[in-house]
């Protein structure tokens, strides 16, 4: 990849082909990087043993606990990531979070999983950003897309599409009740520029309308917003995040891209659709994972048996070992 990209030619090809293979080996180098990270790591470890088998000393048997740890870590992180040979588990993610029937209580569910998985994104250094949020009308919100942007995002995220369920006493109910909540979540692969994916403009149905919710002034004065419905298919994006019409439609269009990337390669499998068998009914016995608030605190995953006694810290964004079980069991 390297030779290729020094070649005398290199530049003289199209722009996309260009950026494919920079990109690339963007990810190779990456890959070896961290190898060679952990390789000089295991010998920082071995020439501290044999230090302190010469001579004990605290204060490096210390240092060397503290690396032993993050090298564990690190042959965690790894062994996750060499689970992740999906065509496209390298790249970025498009989550969709939608509440479920249950009104405010559903809708307060759903922030909660929206701040749930921004905690988690952030705390792996990638980048969220909001391409559609849909408010609630007392609290909460109805449905939110985001574009997350980090090597292996949607390796990790894929298997978080599902139904997640809340059991909770209300802050909403006066008489401090127990509800039940749902919320579904669904993920796509925020697929490369150099992939092509026919859309043909005369299939879209583009509306545009006033925006809703925050943006300041000019989002609730202008059509900036935009809708757009994939007639043959009937996909339906949209985005208002924006305050320009235009970067608007371009996000909506990323979106598209995602799902009908994602229907095509389901077509092309002949598999049964999996994003539709994911897309049940919202309501009790379809969950994924359930998060129970009261009378104890347990997040539950339904596929792997996994669970937590400390559900703050999973709503907090603490998600690593969820998302470890349910792909060493490859739930997805």
């Amino acid at each position: 990849m390297e030779s290729r990209s020094s070649a005398e030619d290199f530049w003289q090809l199209p722009l996309e082909d260009r950026n494919a293979v920079l990109k690339d080996l963007r990810h190779l180098n990456g890959i070896v990087d961290e190898w060679q990270q952990f390789v000089s790591g295991i010998e920082d470890l071995e020439t501290g043993l044999a230090l302190c088998e010469e001579e004990f000393d605290d204060e490096l048997q210390a240092e060397l606990k503290d690396l032993g740890g993050r090298l564990e870590e690190r042959i965690t992180e790894l062994e996750m990531r060499n689970m992740l040979g999906g065509d496209q588990d390298h790249q970025g993610a498009i989550v969709m979070i939608h509440s479920g029937a249950g009104g405010t209580e559903s809708a307060d569910w759903a922030a909660m999983l929206y701040r749930m998985y921004r905690r988690w994104a952030e705390s792996r250094a990638f980048q969220v950003s909001e391409l559609d949020f849909q408010p609630a009308e007392e609290a909460g919100l109805r449905s939110v897309t985001l574009s997350v942007t980090g090597d292996y995002a949607f390796g990790y995220l894929k298997v978080e599409g599902g139904v997640h369920r809340l059991v909770r006493i209300s802050p909403f109910d006066a008489n401090k009740r127990r509800h039940t909540s749902f919320a579904s979540v669904f993920v796509y692969p925020d697929i490369d520029d150099n992939i092509v994916i026919d859309i043909d403009e005369g299939d879209l149905q583009i509306d545009t309308y006033r925006a809703q919710g925050a943006g300041g002034q000019h989002v609730n004065t202008t059509d900036s917003a935009v809708r757009i419905t994939h007639i043959p298919t009937g996909i339906v994006v949209q985005c208002q995040n924006q305050r320009s019409q235009h970067k608007n439609k371009f996000a909506a269009m990323k979106v598209l891209r995602a799902r009908l990337y994602e229907k095509q390669q389901e077509e092309q499998q002949a598999e049964k659709d999996k994003l539709n068998a994911k897309k049940r009914q919202i309501s009790w016995g379809s969950q994924i994972r359930s998060y129970i608030l009261h009378p104890y605190q347990m997040v539950k995953d339904h596929r792997t048996g996994t669970e937590i006694g400390n559900a703050q810290a999973v709503l907090d964004g603490e998600l690593n070992k969820l998302i470890e079980q349910a792909l060493l069991q490859k739930v997805v």
